[in-house]
């Protein structure tokens, strides 16, 4: 690693150690972004729609950040001293039984309201439509990054790894979400 990434890792470390929730929540609008930038690029956007992108940014950096630092202490509060293979289940579990299908709806609710900013009515049928399946593909992908992110990250980076795989997760929610906007606007 070059002496620059190395500095750069090295402070962001501090902040994280000093500052954690602010640094996660800065991080996961910084990720965020990112996964909406490379959606929009996906998508065939000619001009970055810059007020999507701002919003999007907001989204992770007022709710996605600070939802995943208070997550991960809560579960850690409530398995308490408990590891081994089991745990890390009931973790996952838990998570994925609460937090997920939260998380998505609220996703696609705040997409649809303020994001495209689309009438109660719209959104409403959307996500009646499309939340099933997309939960369904949730519950295929996030378990595995539920696992990893038990097992092996230190309650420190949890949010680090999952804003990170939250960003490519979010890639296909805004694809997903652009989807069927396109397809009822044609």
């Amino acid at each position: 690693m070059s002496d620059i990434a190395q500095e750069a890792w090295r402070k962001y470390l501090i902040q994280l150690q000093v500052h954690p929730l602010r640094t996660k929540a800065i991080t996961a609008g910084c990720l965020a972004g990112c996964s909406d930038l490379i959606a929009q690029k996906i998508s065939g956007v000619k001009r970055i729609q810059l007020r999507r992108l701002l919003l999007i940014m907001l989204y992770g950096f007022a709710y996605s950040g600070p939802f995943g630092h208070f997550l991960h202490k809560v579960m850690d509060i409530i398995f308490r001293g408990k590891k081994g293979s089991k745990t890390v289940a009931k973790k996952v579990l838990l998570e994925q039984m609460t937090s997920s299908p939260w998380n998505n709806f609220f996703f696609m609710m705040y997409y649809g309201l303020v994001v495209e900013g689309r009438p109660w009515g719209l959104v409403r049928s959307k996500v009646r439509k499309d939340y099933p399946s997309v939960q369904l593909t949730a519950w295929r992908f996030w378990p595995i990054v539920g696992w990893i992110n038990y097992q092996y990250m230190p309650l420190q980076f949890r949010v680090l790894f999952h804003s990170f795989v939250a960003s490519c997760w979010a890639i296909f929610l805004n694809l997903k979400a652009r989807s069927s906007v396109t397809i009822k606007a044609a």
